[in-house]
């Protein structure tokens, strides 16, 4: 659906800097979190680049990446973000990224991790608005949606009393919003988790790119619009 497209794009420009989603994508940040790969940053140390692996190796037993499953698994367990086994790991990635039935897998651990999460947590706070929609995906690709002091839930919980409850009209999810992120680019700027500061630091462009998209009152997403998360505007058309 073309609010979906819109939202997948603009976290593909956060993410990796173009709107075309980059499946192949893969570094080590160096945030405590091992590599970051894919369409939405999968982490070797958080468990969904082992979930895209294990849905991917189902779908076609022989592939690139099937042989780090098994250290993958490990270090999602431990939360460990060695390198140690996935050697090869980057090359096996790319490969495997002209795959369809591997971008299927990265997409339908998105949809289950953080798309659905988010849209149901919207539901739920009586979000309306395309652009609210989006800055809780964006947050729950990032930040994930479990419990934790710096999740999606954590930063919500915090919009809400700041806002003095839920939206109940159209102009107090403008106020909600606006708090909700207020409090997230807080969170960047100093999470919980001290491995990340450096990385979550240098993103706070995103959620000015998305508080710019609420200054300027498009809360529909309407076409064609400007994301300017690090300095150089990308159009969505």
């Amino acid at each position: 659906m073309p609010e979906r497209r819109t939202a997948d794009q603009i976290i593909s420009v956060f993410e990796n800097g173009v709107p075309d989603i980059q499946y192949g994508y893969i570094e080590d940040l160096q945030d405590g979190r091992g590599y970051t790969a894919g369409r939405a940053g999968f982490c070797s140390a958080c468990g969904d680049m082992a979930e895209v692996v294990r849905r991917y190796t189902e779908a076609a037993p022989i592939n690139p990446l099937a042989s780090f499953l098994p250290t993958l698994m490990q270090l999602a367990a431990e939360g460990s973000d060695s390198r140690a086994g996935l050697e090869g790991l980057p090359q096996a990635w790319a490969q495997a990224s002209a795959d369809p039935q591997f971008r299927a897998a990265q997409d339908a651990v998105v949809d289950t991790n953080y798309y659905r999460p988010a849209l149901d947590l919207a539901q739920q706070l009586g979000l309306e608005s395309p652009l609210a929609r989006l800055a809780l995906y964006d947050t729950a690709v990032q930040h994930g949606v479990n419990v934790g002091p710096d999740s999606l839930a954590a930063i919500a919980d915090r919009a809400t009393q700041e806002a003095g409850g839920v939206p109940t009209a159209s102009t107090q999810e403008t106020l909600w919003l606006e708090a909700f992120l207020n409090r997230r680019r807080a969170t960047l700027e100093q999470p919980s988790n001290p491995d990340t500061r450096e990385a979550w630091a240098a993103s706070v462009g995103r959620v000015d790119a998305l508080h710019a998209l609420l200054d300027e009152g498009n809360l529909n997403l309407d076409l064609p619009l400007k994301v300017n998360p690090f300095g150089t505007p990308v159009e969505i058309r």
